[in-house]
């Protein structure tokens, strides 16, 4: 048995013992454990846009289903590292920079949205899967693209290095497809550039295409389109190699889907309004959320 399914195998028995609780870790043989315990701080990386998961409220205070999930996972480190007053570091990442942020200690934990990838896996490890997405475009609504085979010859927008960005080289590669690539910082930034008219269509996970659609003056004069080209299991990155603090986040994520919390949570972001326009997704669980939910597991889709 491998180091990855040990690890597995321990948050499972613990969350039999009851939803949330975690077998004892040593912390002192976990580097990021002791490293919080010792400074009273922990690190996490955070989105600054990226609604409904991680983002800013009116008051520049993070907010979302993400943020959510991980402040339970805080819970649990304040309570096995013993530190109560546990102090909480908010750090902004991008998707450029928050794989070598988590890499140099910058961040013990980011909390975003992240796709769990077999590549990423090489660098970085990565929690239990809470969120599954298909990649699909956002268009203006009559645009004569539905799908991808209509984005021979134009222009499109994605974030840079993401999992989009990789799929449309690929579709360049491949299919001769002849797609200019605008690559930006962020979804605002890829939305400014597709209500310019610069390009054409915004390639990325469908929710978070839903999300940058809801901050448009007049959402309605934007659709989701086109059949997804992946689907990108979301997961929290943390440094490889810390079997410990793996299995203290871990745990406390499966606690909350094997008691139910998970679900909740979900419909407090997905399926009511959420700021900042008070609208909401109406997002019903996927049945690729529901496998997740009811068999937790931190494996890639690809």
């Amino acid at each position: 048995m491998n180091q990855s399914s040990l690890i597995r195998a321990a948050v499972l028995m613990a969350v039999s013992f009851g939803a949330g609780s975690a077998l004892a870790v040593d912390v002192a043989a976990s580097p990021t454990l002791s490293k919080i315990k010792s400074t009273g701080t922990i690190s996490i990386g955070h989105r600054t846009s990226s609604i409904p998961f991680s983002y800013y409220d009116a008051n520049q205070k993070v907010i979302g289903f993400s943020q959510d999930i991980c402040d339970r996972v805080i819970d649990a480190v304040k309570k096995e590292t013993g530190t109560p007053n546990l102090q909480v570091r908010m750090v902004p990442v991008t998707s450029q920079n928050r794989q070598s942020l988590v890499q140099n200690g910058t961040v013990d934990l980011e909390c975003g949205v992240t796709t769990n990838l077999k590549s990423r896996q090489q660098q970085v490890a990565f929690s239990t899967t809470f969120f599954v997405a298909g990649t699909r475009l956002l268009v203006k609504k009559g645009s004569p693209i539905h799908d991808f085979g209509d984005l021979s010859g134009k222009a499109v927008v994605t974030n840079a290095g993401t999992t989009s960005e990789r799929i449309l080289r690929k579709l360049n590669d491949e299919k001769s497809a002849n797609i200019t690539i605008q690559s930006a910082k962020d979804y605002g930034e890829s939305f400014l550039i597709l209500q310019s008219g610069r390009v054409a269509a915004f390639m990325m996970d469908d929710v978070l295409l839903s999300g940058s659609r809801m901050l448009a003056p007049n959402p309605s004069d934007w659709v989701v389109v086109g059949t997804p080209q992946s689907f990108e299991a979301y997961g929290f990155m943390m440094r490889k190699d810390d079997p410990g603090f793996k299995q203290v986040v871990d745990g406390a994520m499966t606690g909350l889907m094997r008691s139910g919390e998970i679900n909740t949570l979900y419909a407090k972001w997905f399926m009511k309004p959420v700021p900042p326009k008070n609208i909401s997704f109406d997002l019903p669980e996927s049945d690729q959320i529901k496998k997740a939910y009811a068999h937790p597991n931190d494996e890639a889709f690809e």
